[in-house]
């Protein structure tokens, strides 16, 4: 197999030289590579330990990793070693020289706690221990966490939630590109991308491959995988088979387990990341069930590398584990503002100082906190053969803040605009819209997307959401209407003095989102392809808006 890892980078000083991390106790690893660790049905999962020279009895942390246990993994495990920890960093079931299969999200439990019962065994084992891992990594720790006994003391979770894979379904509509190239990279040769150091995969094209391309752009879905992988994907065709609330995800579903958690739990996201709002859930969750957790959400996106991060859980393992005093954490909640561009830290989450307050859409593409005047609805056309694209926002490939104005000229996207802003608005929480509308099908979506409007013309992307409409869902109102409520993504955000709030309305976001063909067909099968007539509604009687936790500075 193909290593793209440089030893002579991993041993040297590298690591230690990241702007804002604290001088580690000692740069003298051990390391032990593959050690075997059986299964209760006899298959062997292989491990590798680090821990410090003569440290062998220091707190240890878990990572269970399906990408391998070099790159990204090795790195982040000599830096642990390095602050004082022992590591044991595991290959998932049937992923780089693990046995069995690689059966995504369903296995986690069961490995993950059968792993833990076997570390406890070892003379190694100190008594307590930690995880840590980001996005997949995040999630195994979520499906040991209830289980795995009073020595499990801290937990780091970043950029990931307790429903890993149930996420593909975002307000009925099927995340198409996050998917299909997660596939790609796991059921490929692909994989071997995973073993990049980390400033190696920072040099990574921010589009998908090629033949990701052209599939994405293929209909019918079920025929993805083999456009792009050039064969059947089992996981594939399960994702496209299998809606959430089907009982081939329940193993896979750990958010009613989360409640239970007694350990110390650090959750650290971004506003672009691709499962912020179920982390955020996460986090009440345990605050509802009186765990005290910590929420850390930067100005990141789901494939984010920053000191701040690697800082921030280094001192939390640290305090936890190791009982170190300069590390005690700040407030239970510590938010980037962007905008503004500033840290701020809060008792909890969501803030109270942020009530809710509606923007209603208005006649002749106006945006305002008042009602609107009676006057006819605005109209669409969405046709699935041009689906309307999508630009930046919580994605895999080619995320974050991006200039709109390409999108926003297109004839399928309205906009609407408020005057320029007489004082600066903060919003900072749980965004929502809320639409009424019409439309000639009785399958379609409707995308909704925030933006700042500079005085530059600048068309710069906050958050957004998506709902699917299908028949009875939800349920036609008198004179033919759909009003349909539904969760933007989580932000913290000021608007400045003499900027605009523009919101956006359309019917899709391709490829993030699979296009709505107007069929009514099954998602795996649909290929026929109808145009949607749309109407957005701003009247008095249907006053469709956004709904921010907002307040004016003055």
């Amino acid at each position: 197999m193909i290593s793209y890892w440089d030893p002579d980078m991993i041993n040297s000083d590298f690591i230690w030289r990241i702007p804002g991390l604290p001088p580690p106790e000692t740069k003298d690893i051990c390391v032990e590579h593959d050690i075997e660790i059986p299964m209760p049905d006899g298959v062997i999962l292989l491990a590798d330990r680090y821990y410090p020279r003569g440290g062998e009895d220091r707190p240890l942390i878990l990572i269970r990793s399906p990408y391998g246990r070099r790159g990204l993994n090795e790195f982040n495990s000599r830096l642990l070693a390095g602050y004082g920890f022992q590591v044991l960093i595991q290959s998932c079931r049937g992923t780089f020289g693990s046995g069995g299969k690689f059966d995504p999200f369903r296995q986690e439990r069961a490995d993950g706690l059968a792993t833990v019962n076997w570390m406890k065994k070892q003379e190694w084992f100190p008594g307590i221990f930690g995880t840590f891992g980001s996005s997949y990594l995040g999630y195994v720790q979520w499906a040991i966490a209830k289980d795995a006994g009073p020595e499990l003391k801290a937990m780091v979770v970043m950029f990931s939630c307790s429903i890993l894979g149930l996420h593909h379904y975002q307000g009925g509509s099927f995340t198409l590109e996050d998917a299909l190239l997660w596939t790609y990279l796991n059921f490929t040769e692909n994989r071997l991308l995973f073993e990049l150091p980390p400033e190696k995969m920072l040099e990574m094209p921010p589009r998908p491959p090629p033949e990701v391309e052209r599939a994405l752009n293929s209909l019918p879905l079920r025929d993805l995988d083999k456009i792009a992988c050039g064969r059947e994907i089992e996981f594939w065709q399960n994702l496209l088979k299998y809606t959430p609330d089907d009982e081939y995800w329940k193993p896979a579903d750990h958010s009613r387990a989360v409640a239970e958690v007694k350990a110390n739990v650090l959750l650290i996201g971004g506003w672009y990341d691709i499962f912020l709002p179920w982390q955020i859930k996460d986090y009440i969750t345990l605050c509802e069930a009186g765990n005290k957790p910590h929420l850390i959400v930067g100005p990141w996106t789901h494939v984010a590398i920053d000191p701040i991060i690697l800082r921030e859980a280094v001192a939390w393992l640290r305090y936890h584990l190791l009982g170190d005093q300069q590390c005690k954490p700040r407030s239970p909640v510590r938010l980037f503002v962007m905008g503004v561009d500033e840290w701020r830290d809060y008792p909890g989450w969501p803030l109270p100082e942020y009530q809710p307050m509606r923007w209603c859409l208005q006649p002749r593409g106006g945006l305002a906190p008042e009602l609107p005047p009676e006057s006819p609805p605005d109209r669409y056309r969405y046709d699935p053969r041009d689906p309307t694209p999508t630009i930046g926002g919580p994605r895999l490939v080619d995320a974050g803040p991006r200039d709109n104005r390409p999108l926003e000229s297109r004839p399928d996207v309205l906009t609407y605009t408020s005057p320029p802003l007489k004082e600066e608005l903060e919003v900072i929480g749980g965004v929502k819209a809320e639409l009424y509308a019409k439309s000639s099908l009785k399958c379609t979506d409707f995308f909704v997307r925030i933006c700042d409007l500079h005085p530059s013309g600048e068309s710069i992307n906050i958050c957004d959401g998506i709902i699917s409409v299908k028949p009875g869902r939800p349920p036609l109102e008198e004179g033919g209407f759909i009003h349909v409520v539904f969760e933007l993504w989580p932000t913290a955000y000021k608007f400045r003095r003499g900027h605009c709030i523009r919101v956006q309305v359309s019917s899709g976001a391709h490829p993030r989102y699979a296009r709505n063909t107007g069929s009514c067909e099954p998602l795996s099968t649909a290929s026929k392809l109808f145009v949607a007539e749309n109407e957005i509604y701003h009247d008095p009687r249907h006053p469709s808006a956004v709904i921010l936790p907002a307040r004016f500075l003055k």
